[in-house]
């Protein structure tokens, strides 16, 4: 192992994003039946899969967000997030996590340390 490298560090981070990337492809899944079933094309929202999995932690996060944090932060911010497709907000962090905590690749050649 590299010295100065956080191996527990990145292992967790690449299974965070494993789990964000199979929940984006359950996402994106799940809007696909939807459209095969219905004949119709809706986009699921974040906020809307958040509903249908636990409501009552979409209003608990809401209120505890505008009433003890930073009102300002719900409407312009949060609630921005939670309109855009559950495939995105799932997948773009799970994608970034992915890719920052790769494994280092290993040096072969020339300029191999000994």
């Amino acid at each position: 192992p590299q010295a100065g490298r956080d191996r527990g560090g990145e292992m967790i981070g690449r299974s965070i994003g494993a789990l964000l990337l199979f929940a984006a492809l359950g996402a994106a899944g799940y809007e696909i039946f939807m459209w095969v079933a219905s004949g119709a094309h809706e986009i699921v929202s974040a906020g809307g899969l958040w509903y249908l999995i636990h409501r009552s932690s979409l209003n608990a996060a809401q209120a505890i967000t505008q009433r003890y944090l930073f009102p300002w932060l719900w409407d312009p911010a949060i609630a921005w997030v939670l309109v855009q497709p559950a495939w995105a907000v799932l997948g773009l962090p799970g994608l970034a996590l992915a890719a920052i905590c790769r494994p280092a690749r290993k040096v072969r050649g020339i300029f191999r340390k000994h």
